[in-house]
């Protein structure tokens, strides 16, 4: 049955793939009333462990020298990726509209790019350049909701969106760090590591939580959204998402990235019934064009 799934053309898989991580977002602030952040995201993290150790242990076996001797960037990759992106994402959807949060979101790439470029001397074209400052200009549409001037006062700071910047800031740093992670460890028995470790880093987080009063209800909606996450965006995006780079290449791959502002907003319209307003699409279009300009352009152009 599963193979037959991974067997389905590598589009129809990116698509699968899109729309269960924009499901991850729109599901967080849904539950966000009924379930606490961080006990969302240590059982999802936990779940999803559950389900893929007995395949990872061999994975392991074989790569064991490579996890001693590289056992720091290893947990450094584990601490921003599964430790944190996620969790900041469900603190920051505790106040924050989905769709504003999965617009910022998108300018990941751009990010990445300024990262490299900061630490790791990455060359950044005139097109890059601009392309960056039109994807960050994107960013302070959505962030101040179509008005910059609140820039002037700070009135456009909230916790949501400080705790969403700061998930996104992650994610790109542990993108751009996956230039060091080591040879000789598979690709899923990385994956697996990393969910270990992150489980291990949530943990005192979770037992915090709920010694502060908010326990983990375990009822029909936890325990839904709980399989969802770990299941969907944790586990099957991963492996589609692997396939299809496999079949398709990274670049065309990569272009599917975009469907998930696009899914994400839509479901955020018909299951949250969060408006569609303006800041949001012009917030959205420069943030894809600046990507466009940065990336696709620049690239045909070099």
């Amino acid at each position: 049955m599963f193979q037959r799934v991974l067997n389905i053309s590598p589009y129809g898989l990116l698509v699968l793939t899109t729309l269960f991580w924009a499901g991850n977002f729109v599901l967080g602030r849904a539950v966000h009333l009924d379930v606490p952040p961080l006990g969302l995201s240590f059982w999802r993290w936990l779940t999803a462990l559950v389900i893929i150790l007995p395949f990872a242990i061999p994975h392991w076996k074989a790569s064991r020298q490579v996890i001693r001797e590289n056992w720091f960037i290893l947990l450094v990759l584990s601490v921003f990726s599964v430790g944190c992106f996620n969790t900041m994402i469900y603190l920051g959807l505790q106040t924050a509209p989905a769709s504003n949060s999965i617009l910022l979101q998108s300018a990941c790439p751009i990010l990445i790019l300024i990262i490299s470029w900061l630490f790791f001397r990455e060359k950044v074209t005139l097109l890059q350049g601009v392309g960056m400052l039109i994807s960050l200009l994107g960013v302070v549409v959505v962030v101040t909701e179509g008005s910059p001037s609140s820039i002037v006062n700070m009135s456009f700071l909230n916790a949501g969106t400080a705790w969403i910047l700061l998930g996104v800031l992650c994610w790109a740093i542990y993108s751009s760090l996956l230039r060091l992670r080591p040879d000789g460890l598979s690709p899923f028995g990385f994956f697996a590591l990393t969910v270990t470790v992150g489980v291990v880093v949530l943990l005192p987080f979770y037992l915090y939580e709920t010694l502060s009063g908010r326990g983990m209800p375990f009822n029909l909606v936890s325990v839904s959204s709980v399989l969802y996450l770990s299941i969907f965006p944790s586990i099957l995006a991963y492996l589609f998402w692997n396939k299809a780079i496999a079949e398709l290449g990274p670049a065309r791959a990569g272009q599917f990235i975009h469907l998930v502002p696009a899914f994400g907003i839509i479901m955020a319209i018909l299951f949250l019934g969060e408006p569609l307003q303006g800041f949001h699409v012009s917030g959205f279009l420069l943030i894809l064009g600046g990507i466009w300009l940065a990336t696709v352009i620049a690239r045909a152009r070099a």
